[in-house]
């Protein structure tokens, strides 16, 4: 592994290279408050991150990204459009012992700007794409986007698609789900004693009202017919898609005559391909996966993208994405579509360093 003096002179490359495309610095605290961050991703985000107490603060995190307190500065105080440049530890746990650092060093570009999101992407993408050129690392694309397009689209109840919505980063979950609203897997024992139940004694923090509305929600899901097994199979089809990007885009055309919701979002695709074209990108060659960004943070709503080395048990050496939906939710009330990156320069120096 390399060592933090390799490391750190690798992030100044990367970090004066993203200044040098038009970036602002930014800087972001160490110790982000706990609470903005289990909004976001409720409890499972303390299994990922560091959290200690502050007698003044409360509830804090060692920064897990620099993301949400970037946006959070930028739809306080920044003006449209923007693009920022910052570098920083970072700190995510691991549950298993395991190669991969649980503090490691992060260099990042995020643009904000509502003009022409697909130029956007293009622009990060096309960006990382050339200072990491001299490692001849693997490009992997997706689009979470077209996913969640998807699950809107589908015939059946709305607390259906929003749990699948809810669980669009938790693939095991969202298997089981889908598995259980197409009738592959019936109801659990447990929940159909709950049903059939009569009053049974409050216990808990939850109120008379919030427990009989959660009841009168289950039984609306228990009489509601299961997803018609043809959409199952189109979002399995569409989950299992892996192609080259011209592939993938003519694959998702021919899909959206039977699932019409996927339309706008196979546009954008398609849009974005003329732009990284326009920048020089060989998007013949660009592989996309409808399920690549899936086990990311979960704030990527749209085009997600990640570099990879050789090895396989190597984390990815960049990675990014857009996340217009996270502006929204803090900017209260106000958005802007966002999309950025982050490189892991410890990373970089592992693999011989820029050139």
């Amino acid at each position: 592994m390399a060592d933090k003096a390799a490391a750190y002179a690798c992030a100044e490359r990367i970090y004066a290279a993203f200044l040098a495309a038009g970036a602002a610095p930014v800087e972001a605290d160490i110790l982000q408050p706990a609470e903005v961050l289990l909004d976001l991703y409720g409890e499972d985000i303390r299994a990922r991150a560091y959290v200690t107490a502050d007698p003044l603060r409360g509830e804090m995190m060692l920064r897990p990204d620099f993301t949400v307190p970037v946006v959070q500065m930028h739809m306080a105080h920044g003006a449209d459009p923007a693009r920022y440049a910052y570098r920083g530890e970072v700190f995510r746990k691991q549950e298993h012992l395991t190669p991969r650092k649980s503090e490691y060093l992060q260099v990042g570009y995020e643009v904000f700007a509502r003009d022409d999101p697909s130029a956007a992407d293009a622009e990060v993408f096309a960006l990382f794409a050339g200072l990491l050129a001299p490692l001849r690392l693997r490009a992997a694309t997706g689009d979470i986007g077209i996913l969640m397009a998807a699950v809107r689209g589908l015939r059946t109840l709305d607390s259906r698609k929003a749990a699948l919505l809810r669980h669009v980063w938790r693939p095991q979950r969202f298997t089981r789900l889908l598995e259980r609203f197409g009738g592959r897997a019936g109801a659990a024992p447990a929940r159909r004693r709950l049903l059939e139940a009569g009053p049974v004694p409050l216990v808990g923090l939850r109120s008379e009202a919030e427990i009989a509305a959660r009841l009168a929600a289950l039984r609306e899901d228990a009489a509601a017919p299961p997803v018609s097994a043809e959409e199952v199979a189109m979002l399995e089809d569409l989950l299992n898609l892996s192609a080259t990007s011209p592939a993938a885009l003519a694959r998702l055309r021919e899909m959206a005559r039977a699932l019409p919701a996927i339309g706008p979002a196979a546009d954008r695709m398609e849009a974005r391909l003329d732009a990284l074209a326009a920048r020089g990108v060989d998007v013949a060659a660009l592989a996309f996966e409808a399920s690549h960004g899936r086990t990311t943070l979960e704030y990527y709503d749209g085009f997600v993208f990640s570099f990879h080395a050789a090895d396989p048990d190597l984390p990815p050496v960049a990675s990014g994405g857009r996340y217009d939906a996270l502006t929204a939710v803090l900017g209260q009330g106000r958005s802007i579509p966002a999309v950025g990156g982050v490189v892991r320069p410890g990373l970089v120096a592992d693999l011989g360093g820029l050139g």
